[in-house]
């Protein structure tokens, strides 16, 4: 019976806490360069409280860690950090880096990419191009619709705000509050 016991619990904490297995952007472009998959990442700084809200609320949420870890590279990229990037056929760096700062300039990379706040998640297709950008900080059940807009191609069928106004409609959330 203390076997079974332990089983269940073990079983039951390995599903409470699922994460999202999150890669470099190096190592996601390389797997996708032999796997293609769409690339999904969560720009954030560390002083960030909706971004560390998001980490723990919405990224850990087993229905959205586990859609994610299933059908993108997940990539967490520090949007003020100092870590050089070579993507796209250039290297990014953030040469405002202050070591011990609270707050840092934005990285080259951020910008690149059209991101001008935090947190702010960026899709890119199986190729590295960008998608779409969402700004701001999403709940679980917010973000599941995109992430399945997405990674089943539906955004290239939609073209009208009131086709992704039926979208959500239609959309059937796993998320049980």
């Amino acid at each position: 019976m203390k076997k079974i016991i332990l089983f269940l619990f073990i079983l039951s904490s390995t599903l409470t806490f699922a994460q999202v297995t999150w890669l470099t952007l190096d190592q996601a472009l390389t797997a996708q360069a032999q796997n293609p998959k769409k690339i999904l990442i969560d720009f954030y700084a560390d002083w960030c409280s909706n971004c560390q809200k998001m980490e723990k609320s919405t990224f850990d949420h087993q229905v959205i860690s586990k859609y994610i870890n299933e059908n993108y590279y997940p990539v967490k990229f520090n949007a003020e950090g100092r870590d050089s990037v070579t993507v796209f056929g250039r290297t990014f760096n953030n040469p405002g880096f202050i070591v011990g700062k609270n707050k840092n300039t934005m990285h080259e990379f951020t910008k690149y990419m059209n991101v001008n706040a935090v947190p702010s998640v960026v899709f890119l297709n199986e190729e590295g191009n960008p998608i779409t950008i969402l700004h701001g900080a999403l709940t679980a059940r917010e973000l599941e619709p995109y992430l399945n807009f997405i990674a089943k191609d539906d955004f290239k069928k939609i073209t009208t705000r009131d086709q992704w106004e039926s979208y959500q409609k239609k959309f059937k959330s796993k998320i049980k509050d």
